[in-house]
């Protein structure tokens, strides 16, 4: 059996950016039923050195439209990464799912072998096929931020599960 590219990529940002923005609503009902200032939960941190909350989200986003763009060969979409309330980051992944939605299987499906390059001309830049870049680099990154935005909200309280984590498959 083959999967595509396409299939590994855009519908699995679809569908985790989704089940996020769902986590993200029960987490503001989360601070309102508790009392608890809304920007506390979202600089909140698995540990100091690092990020916060929102700033998870948002590299969460990142890798999903820069991932998909990069494998669509098309210009990554710029966002200001400046969100700082439950509604801006809600407005984000709405904006970003829309971008994913233009995305369709012929611009990815094929693009196994082409060259990405990332930080290109600094001393961290990486080389990779459009595979490898996809299964080695950015689906990690992704599930990474995810997953770490999700245990964030845990740990302050927010009745999450498995099922809010990975949202409608």
């Amino acid at each position: 059996m083959t999967i595509s590219l396409y299939a590994a990529s855009v519908p699995v940002f679809k569908q985790m950016l989704t089940a996020l923005s769902d986590v993200l609503h029960k987490a503001e009902a989360h601070a309102t039923a508790k009392n608890i200032e809304p920007a506390a939960l979202l600089q909140a941190r698995l540990y100091p050195d690092m990020f916060p909350l929102v700033r998870q989200v948002q590299i969460a986003v990142d890798f999903a439209k820069g991932v998909s763009s990069r494998l669509a060969e098309i210009e990554l979409p710029k966002y200001e990464d400046s969100e700082t309330t439950f509604a801006e980051l809600q407005a984000l992944l709405a904006k970003v799912l829309a971008f994913l939605d233009t995305i369709q299987p012929a611009q990815v499906d094929g693009k196994e072998g082409i060259e990405i390059v990332t930080r290109p001309g600094t001393p961290k830049e990486k080389r990779f096929s459009g595979q490898s870049y996809l299964l080695s680099y950015g689906l990690p990154q992704f599930f990474f931020h995810v997953t770490t935005t999700y245990a964030i909200l845990r740990h302050n309280g927010v009745e999450v599960g498995k099922r809010d984590y990975m949202g409608a498959f």
